[in-house]
C-alpha cells in the first residue's frame, strides 16, 4: 500500500475512534402510555411490575417527574421536540403534523427531533410502536384515512410496528382479540377483555418481539443505535391476557381514595372512559366494587406490560448491548384511576401529570438510586445528548429543558426549582417540593388561583390559595414567566 493509502487508513480509523468516542451510549428509549407511578419502585403495594422494580435497582429513578401536557400527542411532542409550550402553544394530539408546528419534510440545518440528533449523529434509529402520536410513526386518522407520511420526519431509519391480524395502526392500539379493534366498524368498545392466552395474541406482545429481533441483530453488526420502543398498554381499553387479570384480580386492590368530586375549576367528566360499555352502572362515582374491577383491570394491563419490557431487557443484556446502553423508561403522562372522581388524564393535577421516569446509564448508576428532584420531560432530551456526547448537537430550535445528568451522575441534587405544565384555556400548573398552584392565565391576568399541598395528598382536597399567598405570589410569578 502506498504512502498515501496508509495515511488515509491511518485518518479513517482515527475518524471512526473519534466518533465513536462522540457517540458514548446505545439509547433503547422505552414510552408507555397512561402509565401512573403504579409501580412497586414508586411505593405502591401490591405490585405488578417485577420488570421495571428490578430496572429501577440499576437505575435513577425519578419521584417527582412531570409530563409537560396531560395528553398524549402534545406531550411527545415536546418530549421530541425539547420545546415548551409556551414557546410552541402544542396542545393537541396533531401538533407533529399539523398546525403551525408541523415538522418540516424538508432537512433543516438542526435536527427537529431527539431521533433525528441521534440518526444524524450516525445512529441506525428504530421505531417500533408508539413514541410520537400514532401508533407506528405514520399519520394515520383512527378511522384509518391519511397518506401515511413520516409523523416525524428525518428521524427514523426503520418503521418496524409489527401489525398483526388488526392490519394497521390505530387497529393495534385499540386492539382487542383476533385483530378486532374500536375503530374496525364492528361496534367494538368493551372497556375490558381479557381472554388471550399468549402474549403475542395482542400487539404489545408482537412489539416486543420484533424488538428483541431488532436487538440480536444490532448485538450481531456492532451499530450504535437508538430504539424507540412505545408499548400501548395500560391505555384504554384494558386488554390483556388472561393470567394478568387472574393474577391482579387474586389481590386486594382498594377503591380510589378520594373517590369524589373535588371543589375545583378543574375537573372534567372523564367523556373518554364512559364511553366504553361495561357490565355495570356508568355512575360518576362509580360504586365501589366497580371501582375496584375498573382499577384491577388497569393493574392487568400495566402487569402485561411490564412483562414485555422484561423480555426486552433480557435480549438486551443476552446479546451483550446492555453494558454500552442507555435504558429510558417514560410515561407519556398519568393517570386518575377513580380519584376526585375521574377516570382519565386530560387534567391540570397532580396524578394526571406525574409519571414515571426512569434513566439507566452502564456504569454510572448501577447501584441504584431514589431522587426527589423535580424534572420535566423536556429535560429528556438535553440529557441524552449530554450523556451520549452525540456527534450532531445542532437543533433547529432552542431546547427548552435542562439536562438532568448531573442528577443521573449523582453530581447535584437538583436542577430546577419547579416543573411546568400546561392544558388547554390557558391553564398552567406549577409545582415546587411541595405545592402544586394551577391557574388560568387570561391575557397575563390569573384566574380561577387553586393552591394545594403535595406533600398531605396528590389530590386536591383543600385549596389554600387565600391561607398562602406568599407561595401563590412566588409560584404565580413562574406561571408569568411561563405562560404561553
Amino acid at each position: 500500500m502506498s504512502r498515501i493509502g496508509i495515511l488515509a487508513l491511518l485518518l479513517s480509523t482515527a475518524w471512526v475512534a473519534t466518533a465513536a468516542a462522540e457517540n458514548n451510549y446505545n439509547v433503547l428509549f422505552i414510552a408507555v402510555d397512561d402509565l401512573r407511578p403504579e409501580l412497586g419502585c414508586y411505593g405502591r403495594s401490591p405490585t405488578v411490575s417485577p420488570s421495571l422494580d428490578a430496572l429501577a435497582k440499576h437505575s435513577v429513578v425519578f419521584r417527582n417527574h412531570f409530563v409537560q401536557v396531560p395528553t398524549c400527542g402534545a406531550s411527545r411532542f415536546a418530549l421530541l421536540t425539547g420545546r415548551s409550550p409556551s414557546k410552541t402553544g402544542a396542545m393537541g394530539n396533531e401538533a407533529m403534523y399539523s398546525g403551525k408546528n408541523a415538522l418540516s419534510h424538508e432537512q433543516l440545518p438542526g435536527a427537529q427531533s431527539l431521533p433525528e440528533l441521534f440518526r444524524r449523529s450516525g445512529y441506525h434509529t428504530t421505531l417500533i410502536g408508539k413514541i410520537s402520536h400514532t401508533a407506528d410513526g405514520k399519520v394515520y386518522a383512527y378511522n384509518g384515512k391519511g397518506d401515511g407520511r413520516d409523523e416525524v420526519p428525518h428521524a427514523w431509519d426503520d418503521l418496524a410496528t409489527p401489525y398483526g391480524p388488526w392490519k394497521r395502526g390505530w387497529g393495534i392500539f385499540f386492539a382487542y382479540a383476533d385483530g378486532k379493534h374500536r375503530e374496525d366498524g364492528g361496534g367494538h368498545s368493551d372497556l375490558m377483555e381479557f381472554t388471550v392466552e399468549e402474549d403475542k395474541d395482542l400487539p404489545d406482545g408482537l412489539m416486543a418481539e420484533t424488538a428483541i429481533e431488532k436487538l440480536k441483530a444490532y448485538g450481531k453488526n456492532n451499530e450504535r443505535f437508538f430504539m424507540g420502543l412505545g408499548f400501548f398498554k395500560p391505555h384504554l381499553p384494558f386488554v390483556a391476557t388472561k393470567q394478568d387479570w387472574e393474577a391482579v384480580d387474586a389481590m386486594d386492590i382498594q377503591p380510589a381514595l378520594h373517590g369524589t368530586k373535588p371543589n375545583t375549576a378543574y375537573w372534567h367528566s372523564s367523556g373518554e372512559f364512559y364511553k366504553y360499555k361495561t357490565d355495570y352502572p356508568k355512575t360518576n362515582p362509580l360504586a365501589k366494587e366497580d371501582q375496584i374491577t375498573a382499577r384491577k383491570a388497569y393493574l392487568a394491563c400495566v402487569r402485561y406490560t411490564d412483562r414485555q419490557i422484561g423480555k426486552v431487557l433480557s435480549a438486551l443484556k443476552e446479546t451483550g448491548l446492555e453494558d454500552s446502553t442507555i435504558v429510558v423508561v417514560w410515561g407519556d403522562h398519568g393517570w386518575h384511576l377513580g380519584e376526585s372522581a375521574l377516570w382519565a388524564k386530560h387534567a391540570s393535577h397532580e396524578r394526571a401529570l406525574n409519571s414515571p421516569l426512569l434513566i439507566k446509564v452502564p456504569g454510572v448508576t448501577d447501584k441504584g438510586s431514589m431522587t426527589e428532584a423535580l424534572a420535566e420531560t423536556l429535560d429528556i432530551y438535553p440529557t441524552l445528548i449530554q450523556l451520549c456526547d452525540t456527534k450532531f448537537q445542532k437543533t433547529q430550535h432552542p431546547l427548552d429543558g435542562v439536562s438532568l445528568a448531573s442528577i443521573v451522575q449523582g453530581n447535584r441534587d437538583k436542577v430546577r426549582d419547579v416543573a411546568v405544565s400546561y392544558w388547554r384555556g390557558n391553564q398552567v400548573s406549577i409545582r415546587d417540593d411541595q405545592h402544586r398552584m394551577i391557574v388560568e392565565m387570561q391575557k397575563g391576568t390569573p384566574q380561577k388561583i387553586e393552591l394545594y399541598d403535595i406533600q398531605e395528598t396528590p389530590d386536591p382536597l383543600e385549596n389554600l390559595a387565600k391561607e398562602k399567598p406568599d407561595v401563590v405570589s412566588k409560584l404565580l410569578q413562574a406561571a408569568q414567566d411561563a405562560s404561553p
